[in-house]
């Protein structure tokens, strides 16, 4: 570990990387090179940890994350990387996606319902600065990962790959606090799992809705990628309802995304420039496995789906 708080493992472009090239022996001319076959991207999961799970009472203190792990999947996800409502609601209403027996709410807003002062055009910065106070970032044993407050009550919604084998996890916030939560619930299928604080919550993050996005919208992702927390990276949706497995889950349509994702972003928001979370990001694609990092090719749960999934985590725990 630098002073800087870096793990030096990570390198961040420290050291040169390439072929290397060697003379032709005397009197040789060099020898003929085959074509190497391409290499396709593989789809994999950003896992961030290098020792069997033991789950214990309270992990230690946030740190770096450790390097990613191979998935065996011919395209590998790498999960960073939130709800299902329905349709239509009025201009300005906010859904409610609850169970009536439960007393707990998860709110999302059509586009027009939230975002920066009248008169003001939206962009990167205003939802960097709308956003960035609720997302977090989840420390759990060896793994890392990234996560968002979803209501008032200190529930915040990550990826189930983050939180795996663990019951409870270290949260850090936005503004350098840390706290204790327990893991309500996960669904591995969407990838969507649900915690709960013991201190005091940050604000809860401006839900959007995934219906009626648009190929080319402008978004940005937020997370910890590398360890870097509070780190915002701007692109545009790339493609929606993009068929993909995460793993050995069954095949599911996520959002597609060239936002900048890497191990450290799983189970952050994906939004738009409103700062409504649109999306949780999950995985990318990647061209000679997970070390080759984002090459562009981004994906993220669609938010009308995690809610959905979120909601029935906390009606049942």
């Amino acid at each position: 570990m630098s002073e800087n708080g870096f793990d030096q493992r990570f390198d961040l472009g420290r050291r040169p990387a390439g072929p290397a090239f060697l003379p032709p022996g005397p009197g040789r001319p060099p020898a003929p090179q085959p074509h190497p076959e391409p290499v396709p991207p593989i789809l994999t999961r950003i896992r961030t940890e290098s020792a069997p799970r033991t789950a214990p009472p309270v992990p230690a203190p946030l740190a770096v994350p450790a390097a990613p792990r191979r998935s065996r999947a011919s395209v590998a996800l790498l999960v960073g990387a939130c709800l299902l409502v329905g349709g239509g609601a009025g201009a300005g209403a906010g859904f409610l996606a609850a169970d009536p027996g439960v007393g707990a709410a998860i709110r999302q807003y059509p586009p027009a319902a939230a975002g920066p002062a009248p008169g003001a055009a939206p962009d990167t910065q205003s939802a960097s600065l709308e956003l960035l106070p609720s997302v977090v970032q989840i420390s759990a044993g060896n793994s890392r990962g990234s996560g968002f407050a979803i209501d008032g009550q200190g529930r915040i919604m990550t990826n189930s790959h983050v939180i795996e084998g663990y019951s409870r996890v270290q949260v850090r916030m936005a503004d350098g606090r840390r706290s204790a939560a327990r893991v309500v619930g996960t669904d591995p299928a969407t990838d969507v799992a649900v915690l709960e604080l013991a201190g005091a919550p940050p604000p809860a993050a401006a839900l959007g809705v995934s219906n009626g996005l648009a190929i080319g919208q402008p978004v940005i992702a937020v997370g910890a990628p590398l360890g870097l927390t509070s780190t915002v990276t701007a692109g545009i949706i790339s493609a929606v309802d993009r068929q993909a497995r995460l793993g050995g889950q069954p095949e599911q349509l996520l959002l597609q995304t060239d936002a900048s994702i890497n191990p450290g972003n799983s189970g952050g928001p994906l939004a738009n420039l409103q700062g409504q979370v649109i999306g949780m990001n999950t995985a990318i694609a990647t061209v000679g496995g997970p070390e080759a990092g984002s090459i562009g090719l981004g994906f993220a749960v669609p938010i009308d789906r995690a809610v959905e999934v979120a909601t029935e985590i906390i009606a049942n725990g």
